[in-house]
């Protein structure tokens, strides 16, 4: 028994429903058929209660549950002992904490889900470690022996004194209007407690902002490089980052090679695709659409629109200064001018300045989303085509039974995106698809909507400022010009490659391919690398020579024969 492997049950308190179903956890269970008490279930029961102790990790209770609210996870050997917090029993468990260092940015990769969130607020003094005591949680000295030796106690004991002050930033920022009062200037005005709003007004591009704040990919690198001006002797920085571009090869791989720990089925890469070069698509395979030269003029904001023309089947990307007085850079030119006479043309909003409208469309909607959606797309929803390559991918099914009310902003904006597609449009225009969703999850929807508007024959407009998932959707670009929120120009679509370049042009960045997965990665401003790529040719100095992107999950993380990495790598 010494060697036996320590186990989490998990039951999810929003999927299990005792009441609702015959109790096929406890009845499946071999445990429980030799008379212990390894699954509870009451009359009075709410949710199911797991033994840990008793469980055996068969997994017949996780199979046969009808609402698949249970996981049992096997633990590493010895894990068990770093327990740092638990919110109560069959619950979820946080193991460790990272551990900051002074004068270094600390950077958090993972799952929505998966502790990011519980383990920065332990950090920030504002969570009490109960180390899996949450029945008799320990007082803050037990807490500081437990941390004995390690760089964590100095931290609790800095905090714990007042000689380290925490700070949070919002993670949901469309909730910020509904804490504060003021525009931005007032509201910054009053948190200023360093006097460096000038200055970080100037960093972050916000002295043109009256309302909200968005970072496209020129905005998420001066972002980076103010969170790195934090640092000092005595600081910390932890950074928590769901960008493609950001992430690191061991969270791609799905697989801890020091602590031989997989936490993943599969391993995500990035291959290099073939590019169409301008003019050489099939013109007989899908019909076209032109439209003129346009303008539009909105108050004291002027947009230009050049003449252009796409076709079905295919997905453009807006890539854009977020100062282009967006929504406007969309509806402008689709739905103000009229540009397309469609039926219908789909606008959705679920970035961080619109998911509040998204919930608006659906007022105080308490009602379970299996009916929010058969109101709105029944008959797609009730399509096995549509449930399998779109449902299903982005994980709707086991949200069924949660109101919508009660969904988190990850889970909203996989909803928002499935209403999308499952109105049937000719159009769809997708802001931000990307927005609240972790690193996988965006992997999925990316390769769901690129699926759906190829099958369906439709067209895809799409602004989406994570780069990797931008590659990927293209089929063609528009890039935006222009002084922002004054005079912008809208060019013509453009070749996935002619486009990304002219766009990467524009930010004084550099990229390059990783070895190992082919994931493009930003240069390090003056890194070795960033200076060697601005010294070849000035004409392929922007240019990605892997713009045209497979994402694909493989079960091993080797590369096939065909995918070399570029000789300068």
């Amino acid at each position: 028994m010494a060697d036996r492997l320590t186990r989490i049950a998990i039951v999810s308190a929003d999927k299990c429903k005792p009441k609702k179903c015959r109790q096929e956890c406890k009845k499946s269970c071999p445990v429980v058929k030799t008379g212990k008490l390894c699954i509870e279930v009451t009359s009075q029961s709410k949710i199911a209660f797991i033994s840990e102790e008793l469980c055996i990790g068969c997994g017949i209770c996780v199979k046969k549950c009808p609402f698949e609210a249970i996981q049992i996870i096997n633990l590493p050997k010895d894990l068990d002992k770093d327990t740092t917090h638990r919110y109560g029993a069959n619950t979820f468990k946080l193991h460790r904490l990272p551990v900051p260092r002074p004068g270094q940015v600390l950077g958090l990769v993972g799952t929505n889900g998966i502790g990011k969130s519980t383990a920065l607020k332990v950090l920030a003094g504002k969570l009490k470690p109960n180390l899996g005591r949450f029945d008799n949680p320990p007082d803050w000295q037990e807490i500081l022996t437990y941390f004995r030796g390690s760089e964590l106690q100095n931290y609790f004991t800095r905090i714990l004194e007042d000689n380290l002050k925490a700070i949070i930033k919002p993670q949901y920022v469309d909730h910020i209007p509904k804490a504060v009062q003021g525009n931005v200037g007032q509201v910054l005005d009053q948190k200023d407690e360093r006097d460096m709003k000038e200055t970080l007004c100037a960093d972050l591009d916000l002295n043109r902002v009256l309302t909200e704040i968005y970072l496209d990919v020129k905005q998420r690198l001066k972002a980076a490089q103010v969170v790195r001006s934090l640092l000092r002797p005595n600081s910390y920085v932890i950074v928590v980052e769901h960008d493609l571009s950001g992430g690191i090869n061991i969270f791609l791989a799905g697989k801890v090679p020091t602590e031989n720990l997989r936490f993943r089925d599969e391993a995500l890469t990035f291959k290099v695709a073939e590019t169409p070069q301008e003019g050489t698509e099939d013109v007989e395979t899908y019909a076209r659409y032109k439209y003129p030269t346009m303008t539009k003029v909105q108050g004291n904001f002027k947009l230009k629109v050049a003449e252009g023309e796409f076709s079905d089947s295919q997905i453009i990307v807006m890539l854009e200064r977020m100062e282009l007085e967006r929504p406007h850079s969309l509806e402008c030119w689709l739905v103000y001018l009229n540009l397309i006479p469609w039926k219908e043309m789909m606008w959705k909003f679920p970035n961080s300045m619109s998911l509040t409208n998204h919930r608006k469309s659906v007022p105080n909607f308490n009602q379970l989303l299996e009916h929010l959606l058969h109101q709105r797309i029944r008959d797609s929803y009730m399509h096995p085509q549509f449930v399998s390559d779109v449902m299903k991918p982005l994980q709707i099914e086991q949200l069924m039974d949660q109101e919508v009310v009660n969904l988190s902003g990850g889970e909203l904006q996989r909803v928002a995106l499935c209403l999308c597609l499952g109105k049937p449009a000719d159009i769809y225009l997708i802001d931000e698809p990307s927005a609240y969703l972790d690193s996988e999850q965006r992997i999925h929807a990316s390769k769901v909507i690129k699926r759906f508007i190829l099958h369906a024959k439709k067209t895809a407009f799409v602004v989406e400022h994570d780069f990797i998932m931008a590659a990927y959707l293209a089929d063609r670009v528009i890039v935006y010009e222009g002084e922002p929120s004054v005079d912008c120009m809208a060019n013509s679509p453009q070749s996935l490659l002619t486009g990304m370049n002219l766009f990467l042009s524009h930010l004084d960045i550099t990229f390059r391919r990783d070895p190992t997965n082919f994931r493009p990665r930003i240069n390090k401003l003056d890194s070795t690398k960033d200076r060697e790529q601005r010294q070849l040719d000035p004409t392929i100095t922007w240019m990605i020579n892997i713009i045209a992107i497979s994402m694909e999950g493989q079960q091993e993380t080797g590369l096939d024969s065909n995918d070399v990495p570029d000789k300068e790598e």
